[in-house]
């Protein structure tokens, strides 16, 4: 279930609107099985992912120094954290778009903060925490040790265009290697407010994407994306 920690930062209004770019796949996946993926942390792409600022690191290194269990203790924490993310705007982003679709034929999934929240109640395997990312020099700026998922919410600021709001998740408890990352359960009606086409999608994609919420008994709001609108001369 999803358990608030007052040392993560997350939006006060629950109606802030949040978003989740992806393939047809990836999204019939999240339907069809009722769990949204969560990915193993040091599975991301970014290899800073999970790593420590260098004036973070000077203090590591002390702390190390008399304790060199801690490292170790570390590089399987990344294992064991698990994250899912989404991106928190009030408009679509065209940079997001052209990160997590291929080709015309992705959708977003538009949905707030406490949508989100109560989505993840339906969880009952693993506890569930969301925070906000925070974009930092990593050259100067310190990450402090004052939470569990330290330094899983931060970033380099070349990343800041991704906005990002994280679910997290601990599974050390679950004492089983995790390959790829986890699914949990998710309840899809209070998460999904709308349905979001690509904006270079054709009119025969945004009718098969209606024809599949109808028949898996599904009724979101489905949108051709703003981005694709009519031009006003």
């Amino acid at each position: 279930m999803y358990i608030h920690n007052k040392k993560l930062t997350i939006p006060e209004d629950p109606n802030t609107i949040i978003w989740k770019y992806m393939d047809l796949s990836k999204f019939l996946d999240l339907l069809l099985s009722n769990k949204m993926f969560m990915a193993r942390s040091d599975k991301f792409e970014d290899q800073y992912e999970g790593t420590f600022s260098e004036p973070t690191y000077e203090e590591i290194k002390s702390i190390s120094h008399d304790n060199p269990a801690f490292l170790d203790e570390y590089k399987q924490r990344r294992k064991n954290i698990m994250i899912s993310s989404w991106h928190l705007n009030e408009y679509e982003s065209f940079a997001m778009w052209q990160i997590f679709t291929k080709n015309s034929e992705g959708l977003a999934i538009q949905s707030t903060v406490g949508r989100l929240q109560e989505a993840l109640a339906a969880e009952d395997r693993v506890d569930q925490y969301i925070g906000e990312v925070h974009y930092i020099d990593y050259k100067k700026e310190y990450i402090p040790f004052n939470d569990d998922f330290f330094p899983f919410l931060f970033k380099r600021k070349s990343f800041q265009y991704e906005k990002e709001i994280r679910v997290l998740t601990d599974v050390s408890h679950l004492g089983k290697p995790i390959h790829e990352g986890i699914k949990i359960n998710v309840d899809i009606n209070a998460l999904i407010e709308k349905i979001y086409i690509h904006p270079k999608s054709e009119n025969w994609y945004k009718r098969l994407v209606m024809e599949l919420m109808e028949k898996l008994h599904f009724q979101f709001d489905i949108e051709k994306s703003d981005l694709e609108s009519d031009i006003l001369i």
